[in-house]
């Protein structure tokens, strides 16, 4: 049996079109592909969950090399996975201020990995490392995600909480 390989020629374009994705708040592109059947009641959820929330979401997210993912949050973990184009850095910022960072991507003889776990409640953003390319990546939430807890990162109030990253803050905001 042949095996096809996706030429390294497909663009960000391609995959936007190909894949139905749309802009997102945060920048980039995204579409949900799985929306868990079960839910989970408020009830049984921590106090910071406003409603009931499915078991588990997954999207298809994309950024263009010259684009970035703002600082946001959530409210619940997020893993990312990584599928075509450049690598990707996140940068993240615990809860507590200290600050760390992820590089996405295959090339795991360079410290690449190819999943990440962002946790709940910690500020976070990403970049792709080559901007001439392109990072298509998947996410997957559980409990799932809610635009509810969903927080964009406003710069003012980031550096103001954050000064030592006042740099970086500024470069992964857009207000």
């Amino acid at each position: 049996m042949e095996t096809k390989h996706i030429s390294t020629e497909k663009n960000a374009d391609y995959f936007i079109e190909k894949l139905c994705l749309k802009e997102h708040p945060e920048g980039g592109y995204f579409r949900e592909t799985y929306c868990s059947d079960i839910v989970i009641k408020k009830d049984v959820l921590p106090d910071r969950y406003t409603g009931d929330r499915p078991l588990l979401t997954a999207i298809y997210f994309l950024l263009k090399g010259n684009d970035f993912s703002s600082f946001h949050r959530l409210k619940s973990d997020e893993l990312w996975h990584f599928y075509f184009g450049s690598s990707m850095t996140i940068r993240i910022i615990k809860p507590d201020g200290k600050p760390y960072k992820i590089k996405l991507g295959m090339d795991v003889e360079n410290n690449e990995v190819c999943q990440a776990k962002i946790p709940a409640g910690c500020w976070f953003g990403a970049v792709v490392d080559d901007t001439e390319s392109f990072s298509l990546v998947g996410c997957t939430v559980s409990p799932g995600f809610d635009f509810d807890d969903f927080e964009l990162g406003e710069r003012d109030s980031l550096v103001k909480k954050y000064p030592a990253h006042e740099n970086i803050i500024k470069a992964l905001t857009r207000t």
